[in-house]
């Protein structure tokens, strides 16, 4: 059943932005050189990590990830009303933070169709800004906000896009890789 969601909501998607959107083309393995007679067998070189593809099951569940200049609240509203998805409800906003980007993961789900969809946006590390969805989904409202609070990720189009864990004069965000502590200031030195 996951795949057949998968594949509808790239078709939907593809309709929407366009085929290139999530498009994957599989890259070419190395080929294996044969070991000479004379030589000691090569240890096994260590699984290359897995790529990862714009449309994938990711532990079973759909998941599709955007850059978010393709992010829209139009793209989440045709996720949300579409008959044949029906993206009623909004589970959980994540956000990440790598080294070269930062992400928001938005898992959504159909209670009328009973499935899943995780749809992972990736934005810039310098200024980084994803379109807000609590116009659609007003649970979205402290989420996106936690998510700016401890990471610094912007939302616009958020109606009250301020801190809502850390005081209003706090400096940085926390949960950046970049954050600087002082540890002597908070007694960990």
């Amino acid at each position: 059943m996951s795949q057949e969601v998968l594949d509808l909501v790239v078709e939907k998607v593809h309709g929407f932005l366009g085929e290139e959107v999530l498009a994957f083309e599989e890259p070419e393995p190395e080929p294996e050189e044969e070991p000479k007679e004379d030589e000691k067998p090569k240890r096994r070189k260590k699984p290359e990590p897995k790529i990862e593809r714009p449309a994938d099951l990711n532990f079973g569940r759909p998941m599709i990830i955007l850059d978010s200049d393709k992010w829209s609240v139009e793209l989440a509203k045709m996720l949300r009303d579409d008959e044949e998805l029906q993206f009623d409800f909004l589970s959980c906003v994540t956000g990440v933070d790598y080294d070269e980007h930062m992400e928001v993961i938005y898992n959504f789900y159909s209670t009328v169709k009973d499935y899943y969809l995780g749809v992972k946006i990736k934005t810039p590390r310098d200024n980084p800004s994803v379109a807000s969805i609590e116009p659609l989904w007003k649970a979205a409202d402290y989420m996106e906000r936690e998510v700016y609070d401890l990471l610094g990720i912007d939302f616009p189009g958020h109606w009250n896009m301020k801190r809502i864990l850390l005081q209003d004069e706090w400096e940085g965000h926390p949960l950046r890789k970049d954050y600087v502590t002082d540890k002597k200031a908070l007694g960990l030195d």
